[in-house]
């Protein structure tokens, strides 16, 4: 079975290879990103993985991987996936968030590979919601307010436009707010978790924590349960449909935050810096993963308490 894995240096990519790693089927993985990965590909012996570094914009070179590969599975995680990020550089946010994915797909088409293609999405497609529609289901309304979310849902149009127009084979998600170990610290929870654990070791000279709004609420689900879902949508997702990969529940960013404080015993001061609330900002987003569980039985199975345990594990370990 040979799987195309872009965004391969990402935060996804290894768990989904972990994922991979439990599985009794054989797999050929070639993996593509801007920079090689920071972990040994060598840890997976149960999987043949080849690493390119390579520029999904560069036509020629993607056509060239492409028809030396011929993947029958394309899982496409490679974007620039902050929302604050998409306010500082709307323009590379779109290109590097809509372009890349056309480039795959074009190539896929003009040389007619039979390929299975997961088209990942972001809740932050849906927008600004009311408490009256939520839970948001996969038929609830688009109405993206960010750079990234636009770039996003023009992502899932035009996986639309290629599955109804061409009739590829493209499946689409839209992921909530997944989290978990070694997430980069520009993502809200680990940035938390970061700061935290600093003040826990003496590494920071207060106990003050600088954060955005916290009265925000999202839907959080652990990356070792979305990988799961990928995998699920990649073998037996139905051509053409849009799934949402949440929790179902919503918890706010204040809750989170005392959550882990609980967890490590710590009274913190916090700090608003209006630097970091975005010009506009979904106030609360909560889904329902019913089509998927109902198509799919999955179901995620990690909870919140458990994935920030872990996360706190890991900067505790890093720093």
């Amino acid at each position: 079975m040979k799987i195309l894995i872009t965004g391969f240096n990402g935060f996804v990519s290894k768990y989904f290879l972990d994922f991979l790693s439990s599985m009794p089927e054989q797999y050929t993985v070639l993996g593509l990103g801007r920079s090689a990965p920071a972990f040994d590909i060598k840890q997976y012996p149960n999987i043949d993985i080849t690493f390119q570094v390579v520029d999904l914009l560069d036509k020629e070179k993607v056509n060239e991987m492409i028809s030396g590969f011929e993947p029958q599975y394309l899982l496409h995680l490679a974007s620039i996936s902050s929302v604050g990020h998409s306010w500082k550089y709307p323009i590379e946010s779109f290109v590097n968030n809509t372009n890349i994915f056309l480039n795959l797909i074009e190539q896929i088409r003009l040389q007619k590979i039979p390929c299975r293609i997961l088209s990942i999405g972001s809740s932050e497609e849906y927008g600004n919601v009311t408490v009256a529609d939520l839970p948001l289901t996969e038929d609830s309304r688009l109405a993206p307010i960010s750079p990234y979310a636009v770039a996003r849902t023009s992502q899932e149009m035009l996986s639309k436009i290629y599955t109804e127009g061409y009739g590829m084979d493209i499946v689409m998600t839209r992921s909530f707010n997944h989290i978990g170990p070694r997430q980069k610290d520009v993502f809200v929870i680990s940035s938390f978790a970061k700061q935290l654990v600093m003040i826990a070791k003496g590494n920071l000279h207060s106990n003050k924590v600088v954060t955005g709004d916290l009265s925000i609420i999202r839907d959080f689900v652990d990356v070792r349960d979305v990988v799961k879902a990928y995998y699920l949508l990649l073998m037996n997702g139905r051509k053409g449909e849009v799934y949402n990969i949440c929790s179902g529940k919503g918890i706010s960013l204040k809750e989170i935050m005392d959550k882990m404080c609980a967890q490590l015993k710590l009274n913190i001061e916090l700090s608003t810096d209006e630097k970091l609330i975005r010009p506009t900002d979904n106030r609360i987003i909560i889904g329902s993963s019913e089509k998927i569980k109902k198509e799919l039985n999955w179901n995620p199975a990690i909870p919140i308490d458990t994935s920030l345990q872990d996360i706190i594990r890991y900067w505790q370990e890093k720093i």
